[in-house]
């Protein structure tokens, strides 16, 4: 993705956070020569020696999962709170424009099965069920029945090439633009423009 110098996000432990705090994200690949697009959960797995990897499954009736060991490169793309910006805002003319996190993923894919995608089931449950009420445990199903949905499911594995991501937060305003800017999203009864503020007042502190 294109990626303005000011907006470059160059922390590695940020970037991270995020992609474990947004992981509904995107898969990309081509599919008989045309893009395609599934859009599911994604979680990211610390490997030995720093390294990290993306864990994630497909239904077997996606054809996507058919193309994925086959590909040279895919792309997973996690989005964040974003927010649509006035420039009736501003202290001067000029035009709207729009807020955002986004990370962009490339990697090389690997299928998994038996007891690895056993291990990618488990660890995806727990992580979306901790401190619910009647938490869900994949190691409390039926057997039969959970092998029956095993069948159903291709699962993988991305090792990391490539990470392109990009915050995108008004960082070409000066300070008296960019309060006016926090001042009218922290007013906001959107989540999205609340979350944005956050980031950006966040990183003004920073400077």
């Amino acid at each position: 993705m294109y990626i303005h110098p000011l907006n470059a996000w160059e922390s590695q432990s940020e970037v991270l956070d995020f992609i474990r705090k947004n992981g509904f994200a995107t898969l990309y690949t081509q599919v008989e020569g045309r893009p395609w697009a599934t859009h599911l959960p994604i979680f990211l797995e610390g490997k030995p020696e720093g390294k990290f990897v993306l864990h994630g499954h497909l239904a077997k009736a996606n054809s996507q999962w058919k193309y994925l060991a086959q590909a040279e490169e895919v792309l997973v793309v996690f989005q964040g709170p974003h927010a649509y910006i006035s420039s009736s805002w501003y202290t001067h003319e000029n035009v709207p424009t729009w807020n955002y996190l986004a990370v962009h993923v490339y990697g090389k894919v690997r299928l998994i099965e038996g007891e690895e995608l056993m291990h990618h089931l488990k660890t995806l449950v727990d992580q979306y069920e901790t401190g619910r009420p009647n938490r869900v445990q994949v190691e409390t199903m039926t057997p039969g029945y959970l092998d029956g949905q095993i069948r159903a499911l291709v699962g993988f594995e991305l090792e990391i090439t490539e990470v392109h991501a990009s915050a995108k937060l008004s960082q070409n305003r000066d300070d008296e633009n960019y309060e006016q800017i926090l001042q009218q999203l922290e007013q906001s009864t959107t989540p999205g423009d609340l979350e944005v503020a956050e980031e950006m007042r966040k990183r003004r502190q920073s400077r």
